[in-house]
């Protein structure tokens, strides 16, 4: 079965899953060959009880517009993930968990789809891009950023803290950075 890399980013009001709100999710869904084969995407209710990270909360202060996106046409976490659930299985193919940072966004996706969708398709498959770039780069981690990927690796597309916008381009560094590695492997075979 082909592998679909499911490149997601979420925003939250705080660091910790379970402790902090999942405010919006955002999926791109990716051939290994970089054909976009659709999208998620879906702004969450807070969680009662759950207080947003006053850290979290400053910097939202700083990004109005990208809050504003994502406390729009709120659903409640359960109808949001159930909805994501069937639209993971859906997909053409077994997905795999793709972000940057990965540890961060997975920990909420698979903490929210447990919690409210009573599963997670993804099991514990999860590329971390900037690990991916650590390996192609042969640099140490903390030297991977993506101010020291090559400029070919990205595609003119903006950062703008929307998480389906976000999703798309990391989904697409992602694919790109896959064409150059596996590119690099047919060229050794």
């Amino acid at each position: 079965m082909n592998e679909i890399y499911v490149s997601t980013d979420v925003e939250t009001d705080g660091p910790v899953a379970g402790k902090h709100s999942m405010l919006s999710i955002g999926s791109a869904a990716y051939s290994a060959d970089k054909n976009l084969l659709t999208t998620f995407s879906a702004n969450l209710e807070t969680l009662p009880g759950f207080a947003a990270d006053p850290g979290t909360a400053a910097w939202w202060a700083t990004q109005p517009e990208a809050w504003s996106a994502c406390r729009q046409n709120l659903e409640q976490p359960r109808a949001a993930m159930t909805r994501y659930l069937a639209w993971l299985k859906a997909l053409p193919g077994k997905p795999v968990f793709v972000a940057y940072p990965a540890a961060f966004d997975f920990s909420f996706v698979y903490w929210y789809l447990t919690q409210f969708a009573g599963e997670n398709p993804f099991g514990y498959s999860a590329i971390d891009i900037k690990t991916y770039a650590m390996a192609m780069l042969r640099k140490p981690y903390r030297a991977c950023g993506k101010r020291s990927m090559p400029a070919e690796w990205f595609d003119p597309v903006a950062h703008t803290h929307v998480a389906l916008d976000d999703a798309i381009e990391q989904g697409s560094l992602f694919c790109n950075m896959l064409r150059v590695n596996l590119g690099s492997a047919e060229a050794k075979d």
